[in-house]
C-alpha cells in the first residue's frame, strides 16, 4: 500500500512500514483520502448532528495550518490545545502537523495551576481552547508573566479558531519532516505530580494505527469508531481519530463528559461498530443496564484500556450485552496499546498477549528476566515509543532505556502461555478512570485544609474492583472526626482538583505508618485497606 513517502506491507505480520525521507504524518492520515476517492465520504460525525467529509477535513486542515503560520506560529513551535472532542480538534491537530508546528493536546479536566505550569514548561507560542474550559484557561493565562503571543478560543468574538480558519487559504503543501522527526507531544503525569511532555515522532501514529488498529482490531473503511475516552490522551487519540483516519473509516465524537445515558444514546443514534471505553465507565454502564435496554446491535467489538479491566466486569458485560471487551495496556509514552486480548483469544483478568510489532519483558530488580509466573517490572519496545521527555533529562534517562525500550513503571506477571497480568504500579502513582494522578497532589490539597495535620493517599479497589483514591487523614489536635468533616474534605478537594482526583473515602487515623527517617509507608496503608475490605 503506497502513500506519499511511506510504504505499508500489510500482508506481513507484523506489517512492514517503510518511511522515505520527508514523510509528514498529515499526508497519510488526511491528504491521501482525496487521491483514493474518499473525498465525499463522512470522516467525522458529532452527537450534535454535524458531519465532515474527508474533502472538507482536508480543506479545513489546510486552512488551520495556514492560519497558524499567518499568526506567526513557526515550524517547531508548540500549540497547546485545551479543545473538546469536536471537528476543530482535528483541524488544529493535523493543520499544525502539516505546517511543521507541534500540537500538544492537554487534559481538559485540569485546573488553572496545571495549565499555567504546562504553558510555561512547553514554552509554547500558541494556546487554543474550547469556551467550556475558559474558566480554568483564562486564569492560567492571566497568571503568566509572559503569555504566549497567539491566543485562540475556538469560537466567540474577535480572533477565534473559527474566524481565522474562515479567512485562511484552503491550499497547503505539507512541510517535509521525517519518520523520526518531532510530530506532537502528550503530557503524562509523573510521580511528583509534575506533568512530563512525551515527545512523539511522525512514525508513531502510523505504527499504532496499523499494528494495533488494523492488525489486531481489524479496523476497516466500513467501520464507525466511537471512543468515550477523550482525544486529549493517548488512548482516545488513537480510538477516536488516528484509527478511523488510517482506515478511511468514520469517527463519532461526543463533546460532553461520557456517562451511561449519553454513551448509550450515541451508540443508538450514530450506530458505531467499534466502542472504546474504560473500566470505570463499563462498570457504570453495567449498573445502568439494570434498568435501561439500549440498542447496542451495531457494535461488533468493545475495547478497554487505561486501567486493568476486572474479570467480573468482563463477564457481566458479556452476559448482559453479548459483546466481548478486549482489554489491553498502553501508555502515553508508547502512544497506544502494546499488549492486548484479541477477538477469539481473550483471557479475562489479563491484559492479553504482546501486539505483533512490539516486544515486552518482565524484569526483576537488578534487570534479570523474571521467570514465567513471577512478578517484575514491565518493559516494552516498539516503533511508537516517545523519543524523550521535554526538558526532563533525568526522567528521560530513567524511562527511555535506549533502542526504543521503555520502563513502564508497572508490575506485571507473564505466564508460560504469554498472557500478561497486571499487578499494580511500581511506584505510588494512581490510575483513576484511565488517567494517571499523583497521590502527592491530592495530599497537598488535603493538607491545605486548616483541620488537617497529615495525610497519605493510596489507590484502593472499590466494589467493582476499580482503583479509586482513598485518604488516610491525621487531624489537628482537638479536631473531632465526623462524617460531616469527611464530606467537607471531599468538597475541599473537588473544588480545586480535577474531578477524578478527589478521594472516594476518607479514613481518620491517629497516626500514619512511617520509616525511621520519617517517610510514609503507603504499602502498609494498602495492606490495611485490603484487610478492611476482605
Amino acid at each position: 500500500m503506497p502513500f506519499e513517502n511511506l510504504t505499508v506491507d500489510s500482508s506481513a505480520r507484523p506489517a512492514r512500514l517503510q518511511f522515505a525521507p520527508g514523510f509528514n504524518a498529515a499526508t497519510a492520515f488526511v491528504d491521501r483520502h482525496l487521491g483514493e476517492g474518499r473525498g465525499a465520504k463522512v470522516a467525522i460525525r458529532t452527537t450534535g448532528g454535524a458531519e465532515v467529509t474527508y474533502a472538507q477535513l482536508a480543506e479545513q486542515v489546510n486552512r488551520a495550518g495556514n492560519a497558524l503560520a499567518g499568526l506567526g506560529v513557526k515550524r517547531g513551535d508548540r500549540l497547546l490545545m485545551m479543545v473538546k472532542d469536536c471537528p476543530e480538534f482535528f483541524y488544529l491537530f493535523w493543520g499544525a502537523i502539516k505546517a511543521g508546528i507541534v500540537p500538544v493536546p492537554l487534559n481538559t479536566l485540569l485546573r488553572a495551576a496545571d495549565y499555567q505550569y504546562m504553558i510555561e514548561d512547553s514554552q509554547c507560542t500558541a494556546v487554543a481552547w474550547s469556551p467550556e474550559f475558559a474558566g480554568e484557561v483564562k486564569p492560567a493565562l492571566a497568571a503568566l508573566r509572559r503569555p504566549p503571543p497567539v491566543l485562540l478560543p475556538v469560537q466567540g468574538e474577535g480572533q477565534t479558531v473559527q474566524a481565522v480558519l474562515a479567512a485562511a487559504s484552503p491550499q497547503l503543501r505539507a512541510v517535509p519532516a521525517g519518520a523520526t522527526s518531532t510530530c506532537f507531544w502528550l503530557y503524562s503525569s509523573g510521580s511528583t505530580g509534575r506533568p512530563k511532555g512525551a515527545v512523539h515522532r511522525h512514525r508513531d501514529m502510523v505504527a499504532t494505527s496499523q499494528l494495533y488498529g488494523s492488525d489486531v482490531l481489524g479496523v476497516k473503511e466500513s467501520d464507525v469508531c466511537f471512543s468515550a475516552a477523550k482525544l486529549f490522551f493517548a488512548y482516545g487519540l488513537g480510538n477516536g481519530m488516528t484509527f478511523p483516519l488510517w482506515a478511511g473509516a468514520t469517527a463519532v465524537l461526543l463533546d460532553a463528559r461520557p456517562a451511561p445515558p449519553n454513551t448509550f444514546e450515541t451508540i443508538e443514534k450514530l450506530r458505531p461498530t467499534l466502542y472504546f471505553g474504560v473500566p470505570t465507565l463499563y462498570a457504570a454502564q453495567l449498573q445502568a443496564l439494570e434498568s435501561a435496554r439500549p440498542d447496542l446491535s451495531s457494535v461488533r467489538l468493545c475495547v478497554s484500556a487505561g486501567e486493568a479491566l476486572p474479570a467480573d466486569i468482563f463477564r457481566r458485560w458479556k452476559e448482559r450485552t453479548g459483546l466481548t471487551i478486549l482489554d489491553g495496556i498502553g501508555s502515553t509514552e508508547a502512544l497506544h496499546i502494546f499488549i492486548s486480548n484479541r477477538d477469539g483469544d481473550v483471557r479475562p483478568g489479563t491484559s492479553g498477549k504482546v501486539v505483533p510489532g512490539y516486544e515486552a519483558r518482565v524484569v526483576l530488580e537488578g534487570g534479570a528476566p523474571a521467570p514465567a509466573g513471577e512478578a517484575g517490572r514491565l518493559h516494552v519496545k516498539g516503533p511508537s515509543t516517545a523519543a524523550f521527555y521535554w526538558n526532563n533529562p533525568e526522567k528521560t534517562a530513567a524511562t527511555m532505556l535506549g533502542d526504543d525500550w521503555l520502563d513502564t513503571g508497572d508490575t506485571y506477571v507473564c505466564d508460560a502461555e504469554g498472557y500478561y497480568r497486571y499487578e499494580g504500579r511500581s511506584d505510588d502513582m494512581l490510575k483513576v478512570g484511565g488517567i494517571w494522578c499523583s497521590p502527592i497532589e491530592i495530599e497537598a490539597r488535603l493538607v491545605a485544609h486548616p483541620k488537617v495535620l497529615e495525610v497519605a493517599v493510596i489507590g484502593a479497589p472499590d466494589a467493582a474492583g476499580l482503583v479509586k483514591p482513598e485518604a488516610y487523614v491525621v487531624l489537628r489536635e482537638g479536631v473531632p472526626a465526623s462524617h460531616a468533616l469527611a464530606d467537607e474534605l471531599m468538597l475541599h478537594c473537588k473544588s480545586h482538583l480535577a474531578p477524578y482526583k478527589f478521594p472516594r473515602q476518607i479514613h481518620f487515623v491517629p497516626e500514619l505508618p512511617k520509616t525511621a527517617t520519617g517517610k510514609i509507608q503507603r504499602f502498609r496503608l494498602r495492606q490495611l485497606a485490603e484487610a478492611q475490605k476482605a
